[in-house]
């Protein structure tokens, strides 16, 4: 059976009206890495470090260095609300932020994980894994492990609940928390099988399928995939994909690698996952990745929640007030989704998207 999800396309009024301001629909990818990954990151801290000014009286932030496993190491940050009793051990969100595994920093995520742990009242864990290109995979992948298994060695010195960890990402940061997630559960990873369960996952347009064998994945399932409909969406178009993917070179994809494919786990791999929820963009050529496998957990009988943003493409979140409706959405997924998980909802079987 072939599935055809591209109702789910096509830009909404409220993105067309911003598309028409923006000097690009996209990144530079002809530039040199190094100074794209520079201006992007700049651009991304000063926007945030504008609503830091009013938010970063409402939380208490410390920092944190996390050794690898290669003898470096890699950063963290914590934000916890004041509102809470300093006694309290909260649930912890482990959060990976966005960015083609080269965009991204502790400074360019304050604002948002601020957000989230006033609203939520759960320890916002960010962790600022290693980048492209100087960092190829699966180093992102193997920081985020050691990130986990840090934490739970860490927890009472974070004031985390071991048993209250939930994981989350956007975009390549919902990669590492699927992988993160599937890899525990299936006991693949030294650092991570014995450690205290995920009580969950939150995945924001997540990538869950290598690009390269995408045709002999997930597009054997759909009639019209979302690579070929939004091949040229704003934001991340194919070519886009195929950019920050090459920085990783990561060689060869095996069809069932669950660092990369994840998409392609069967039924009996997944069975078992904790709850997840999935935030999805119309106008983006990895939604169909993420709508199969929300499926495929829905009907493996996973507490499952999927919403879709529709008409607004990939990482739409950035353009703040000007999509008021879709950054509400967002967030809302985000901070609803980290509740909803740790509610330990019971799975229907159904499976059904949301459009908020």
């Amino acid at each position: 059976m072939t599935l055809d999800f591209s109702q789910y396309g096509g830009p909404s009024e409220e993105w067309l009206a911003v598309e028409k301001t923006l000097p690009a629909l996209t990144f530079d990818i002809e530039a040199d890495p190094v100074a794209l990954r520079s201006a992007v990151n700049t651009e991304r801290e000063n926007r945030t470090a504008a609503a830091m000014a009013e938010l970063s009286a409402h939380v208490d932030i410390t920092d944190y260095s996390i050794p690898t496993r290669d003898g470096s190491s890699v950063q963290a940050r914590t934000y916890r609300s004041i509102k809470t009793n300093k006694s309290d051990k909260l649930p912890v969100f482990l959060y990976f932020h966005g960015g083609g595994f080269i965009f991204g920093s502790l400074e360019s995520e304050d604002a948002t994980c601020t957000l989230t742990a006033i609203r939520t009242g759960v320890i916002v864990f960010h962790v600022n894994y290693r980048h492209t290109p100087e960092h190829t995979f699966p180093t992102a992948w193997h920081d985020a492990e050691d990130a986990f298994a840090w934490l739970h060695k860490n927890i009472d010195q974070v004031g985390g609940d071991s048993s209250k960890v939930v994981v989350g990402g956007v975009s390549a940061g919902g990669q590492l928390s699927a992988a993160l997630t599937l890899e525990q559960h299936l006991g693949k990873s030294d650092v991570t099988k014995d450690l205290p369960k995920l009580a969950g996952q939150v995945l924001i347009i997540p990538c869950l399928a290598s690009i390269s064998n995408y045709d002999e994945g997930p597009g054997k399932k759909l009639k019209v995939s979302s690579y070929v409909e939004n091949e040229h969406a704003p934001i991340l178009p194919r070519k886009t994909v195929e950019f920050f993917m090459g920085l990783l070179k990561i060689g060869k994809v095996d069809l069932k690698d669950t660092k990369l494919n994840i998409v392609n786990a069967s039924e009996e791999e997944v069975r078992g996952l904790p709850p997840t929820v999935f935030g999805i963009a119309g106008l983006d050529p990895l939604r169909d990745e993420g709508l199969l496998y929300a499926k495929l957990l829905t009907e493996a009988n996973v507490p499952t929640e999927v919403r879709l943003f529709k008409g607004v493409p990939h990482g739409h979140r950035r353009f703040g007030d000007q999509l008021k409706k879709a950054s509400k959405d967002w967030d809302d997924c985000i901070e609803e989704g980290i509740s909803w998980v740790l509610s330990k909802p019971q799975a229907t079987g159904k499976f059904e998207i949301k459009l908020p």
